[in-house]
């Protein structure tokens, strides 16, 4: 074959592969939500769960035996103390009083009938009509009557204590519980029957417990109320109020410290036993360079980000986290306040690739809220 001729095939089947080939099509943009880095005061927190515990709690029981005749609340009620919960069948120890009464009164009169005796006898001892054995004796009849009237007295009282014992009152403020014993019921006084207890809610604790080694930054602060935030599982508001209470050792088994703070609970948000997620407040940082946590991507390396530079394409930067706070997470450095980052759809992602930044969902009822404000 001629050289020209094998030139000229070499030149068609270059030029119809060429033609075979696709054209190169660039990549449509991926679309990504974003934020904006931004400086902002931020508080320094640390969260632990914890529980609702109420502030008093009473389980009445009854001091004295006999048959419930009825309950002066319902259950579920607010008690106020001093308020009457159950009165016990009072007949016995209305009788009981009395004849304590009548016997202290006898006593009394015999007693003055062995004074004016002791008192004759000392007389005539005096001019030698009767012995001194006599006049001794007289005395120490009128001595022993005088230790039986004192002993008359405290039955009276304890006759008296017996009578007040069958109202049974409320010795705090608080929530009444369920119902344990029905009128009609034999009541056992000292037999460990709870009948009722009651909580008080107004105000109420939340017992949450910290890792030991923050013990030393909440003993710095401490010098000040420190507020506390607790949000019961399933709830959309907070309760705020005081930590009141720092344990006095770290528990060595679980490597905690128990604290508790108070709340007042007016609104009756938090209840006794429930759960909650707790969050003590320190301090609050100023001027903190914050990204939402979910711009944050871990990696073999460490953490990064996506940022959007100002062409749409994207560039991976490197970033040192200094803690989370809430929803966002504070950075020691990485970005430049100001700087968009990439929050939803980094797995897409490479660096260099094009972008499309969307809008965020509507929030719903955030229209409402909004003018509800103004």
């Amino acid at each position: 074959m001629k050289r020209s001729s094998f030139v000229g095939l070499a030149t068609c089947v270059a030029l119809a592969s060429a033609c075979n080939k696709a054209p190169h099509r660039e990549l449509p943009p991926v679309p990504v939500l974003a934020a904006t880095a931004e400086r902002r005061s931020v508080p320094f927190t640390i969260e632990a769960n914890g529980t609702v515990e109420p502030l008093e709690t009473v389980a009445v029981e009854s001091q004295v035996t006999g048959y419930l005749l009825r309950a002066g609340f319902k259950e579920g009620d607010e008690v106020r103390p001093g308020q009457v919960l159950f009165e016990i069948d009072p007949a016995p120890y209305r009788a009981a009083l009395q004849q304590a009464r009548a016997v202290l009164a006898r006593d009394q009169a015999q007693l003055v009938a062995a004074q004016q005796d002791a008192e004759r006898n000392d007389a005539l001892a005096a001019k030698e009509y009767v012995t001194t054995q006599q006049a001794e004796q007289s005395r120490a009849a009128a001595a022993a009557q005088a230790a039986s009237v004192k002993a008359d007295e405290a039955a009276v009282e304890s006759a008296r204590i017996n009578l007040e014992n069958a109202t049974i009152r409320s010795p705090i403020g608080g929530r009444a519980g369920g119902l344990l014993v029905k009128p009609g019921n034999l009541v056992r006084g000292g037999a460990s029957v709870t009948l009722v207890t009651i909580n008080r809610i107004h105000p109420i604790l939340v017992r949450f417990a910290v890792p030991g080694n923050q013990l030393a930054l909440i003993q710095r602060y401490r010098t000040r109320p420190l507020t506390v935030t607790a949000e019961p599982q399933g709830a959309t508001t907070q309760a705020r109020g005081t930590l009141s209470f720092v344990d006095n050792a770290v528990d060595s088994a679980t490597g905690t410290v128990l604290l508790k703070a108070g709340f007042a609970n007016q609104d009756g948000a938090l209840w006794p036993g429930q759960f909650v997620k707790a969050s003590l407040e320190l301090y609050v940082e100023a001027d903190a360079l914050v990204v939402p946590s979910s711009a944050i991507v871990s990696g073999q390396q460490g953490s990064y980000v996506f940022v959007v530079k100002q062409d749409r394409t994207t560039e991976i930067r490197d970033v040192r986290v200094s803690r989370p706070a809430g929803d966002f997470t504070v950075l020691a450095a990485g970005v430049e306040p100001g700087e968009q980052v990439v929050t939803e759809g980094q797995l897409r992602l490479t660096a260099g690739a094009k972008v499309q930044i969307k809008l965020p969902p509507a929030t719903p009822g955030a229209g409402a809220s909004t003018r509800g404000s103004t």
